[in-house]
């Protein structure tokens, strides 16, 4: 497997990979609405384009001789802290469980580490499976936050936590 940086030109690459990854991955936590409102709140070209530049978040893709299988974005000292925030990290369906985004969560740890981050976070929807492989390669649910994203729509997330 092969992990290369992500830019403005890869917009296309991102997109489509979260269409296959979304339907799948929250099918039975969101409703097709709310799963649509987030996507064109996330995944437009200007949200892409907002999240690289104005916000820092840095993007990574996963790929092997058969192709792309995932992305991440993550955001080095996340409010100041020395914290790195892991944005999105998304996997395809039929390449889960292949060590694929422990992959990625590996390549952005060291990154952390060697920004002089002390620590890794993330929000993961409190139904979705990937809570269990989150805590299986060391992170710690914190606790649990509602995001209110508009629209009549909540985030419903764990914070997980993992010391470098």
């Amino acid at each position: 497997m092969e992990i290369i940086k992500a830019g403005l030109n890869d917009f296309n690459l991102i997109h489509s990979l979260a269409e296959n990854v979304w339907p799948q991955t929250y099918k039975n936590i969101l409703t097709p609405q709310q799963i649509e409102y987030m996507f064109e709140m996330m995944y437009s070209q200007k949200a892409y384009n907002e999240q690289i530049e104005r916000k820092g978040h840095h993007f990574i893709l996963i790929k092997d001789e058969s192709g792309y299988l995932g992305f991440a974005s993550y955001e080095l000292n996340y409010n100041n802290t020395p914290v790195t925030k892991i944005h999105k990290i998304y996997v395809l369906p039929q390449t889960q469980g292949k060590g694929v985004g422990r992959a990625m969560i590996d390549e952005i740890s060291a990154i952390a580490k060697e920004k002089g981050n002390a620590q890794i976070s993330l929000n993961v929807n409190r139904f979705n499976k990937a809570v269990g492989f989150y805590e299986n390669i060391g992170f710690v649910n914190t606790g649990q936050e509602d995001i209110n994203i508009g629209n009549g729509y909540l985030m419903e997330d764990f914070i997980m936590v993992k010391t470098l």
